[in-house]
C-alpha cells in the first residue's frame, strides 16, 4: 500500500504549524512554557527569534508550515520507494 505524498505533505504541514503556533501562543502568556523549543527552533529557522512577540510566532508558524509539508512529502516518497521493492521481492 502506498502513501498520498501530497496528502501526508499536507496532513504535516498542519500538524507542525499547529504545534509551532499553539507553543508560541502559549509562550506569549507564559514565559517559560517552551522556552527551550522556541530557542531550538530559532536556531534552526532564519529569521525566527524567541523574542516573544506576535511576529515572531507567525514567522515560526510559517517555518513550522514548510518544513513540515516538506517533511511529510519526503517521508512519504521514502516510504512509497521501500514499499515497492519490497514488493517486488
Amino acid at each position: 500500500m502506498r502513501l498520498s505524498m501530497k496528502a501526508l505533505a499536507i496532513v504535516s504541514a498542519i500538524l507542525w504549524g499547529a504545534s509551532v503556533l499553539l507553543v508560541g501562543l502559549i509562550n506569549l502568556a507564559a514565559p517559560s512554557y517552551g522556552a527551550n523549543f522556541l530557542h531550538g527552533l530559532s536556531s534552526v529557522y532564519p529569521g525566527f527569534h524567541a523574542s516573544r512577540t506576535v511576529l515572531d510566532v507567525l514567522i515560526g508558524t510559517g517555518y513550522g508550515i514548510v518544513h513540515g509539508a516538506a517533511a511529510g512529502y519526503l517521508f512519504a516518497l521514502l516510504y512509497n520507494l521501500f514499499v515497492l521493492r519490497v514488493e517486488k521481492a
